[in-house]
């Protein structure tokens, strides 16, 4: 980990330009020190391809359980664990009832019918930006070199593409004071839920790892020799 002090600013700066003309408009970043006719054959690529990003989570395609589902590994003789409801100010609980509203709407939970587990919720602040964890970080670097453009990716809610189990979704039960919801999609937080994701980033781009691309978790760099 490094301060942000220590770390310094980026290696360029960055300047945002359009892909997609909306209200309000989608936007990405690119180096400023491209050639004009790097910048405006980048933004063209980016404009004619916008539908290959997702810029919200209602436009998330979720992955296959064929391909990939997260399971508990819960030893059977343990006793499930019911949490009291905790109390929360209203400006906690209205926070609290903001998310659950949004991942009910998108999908990402559902109303648990049956309260063998139950867990709090647990409000945890944004990061302030003042600590960056630096993993891989010399390999990442030692792969770009000899490369032209480089592009950064960072995946959307990656961790929500993947599906629980059916039988494991009621172990996720957390309570609210609006009712009694679980997961029906891989939430960070729970064990071995990195991995679970980095094995099926690993999967869908095996033959591009190493060649076109770097990967570490939901962190992707890819790269090409030539502007073209």
């Amino acid at each position: 980990m490094l301060d942000e002090e220590e770390r310094g600013g980026p290696v360029e700066e960055l300047e945002e330009v359009v892909v997609k003309e909306e209200d309000p408009p989608k936007m990405v970043k690119i180096g400023s020190t491209l050639t004009s006719e790097h910048k405006a054959v980048l933004q063209k690529v980016l404009q004619d391809y916008n539908d290959m990003f997702a810029w919200s989570h209602e436009e998330m395609p979720s992955i296959p359980a064929s391909l990939a589902a997260y399971r508990l590994n819960v030893d059977p003789t343990f006793k499930p664990v019911k949490q009291k409801m905790r109390y929360f100010n209203p400006n906690c609980n209205a926070t609290i009832q903001e998310e659950v509203d949004k991942l009910l709407r998108v999908g990402f939970i559902r109303k648990a019918r049956y309260p063998e587990w139950i867990a709090n919720v647990v409000m945890v602040p944004k990061n302030n930006g003042k600590c960056f964890p630096l993993p891989k970080i010399n390999q990442l670097v030692d792969s770009t070199a000899g490369n032209k453009t480089l592009s950064f990716m960072d995946a959307f809610s990656g961790y929500n593409q993947i599906t629980m189990h059916p039988s494991d979704q009621e172990k996720t039960n957390f309570i609210t004071n609006q009712g009694l919801y679980c997961y029906k999609m891989m939430p960070f937080g729970l064990k071995n839920a990195g991995a679970t994701y980095h094995r099926l980033v690993n999967k869908l781009f095996k033959e591009q790892i190493g060649r076109t691309m770097e990967v570490y978790i939901d962190d992707m760099i890819t790269k090409s020799q030539s502007v073209e």
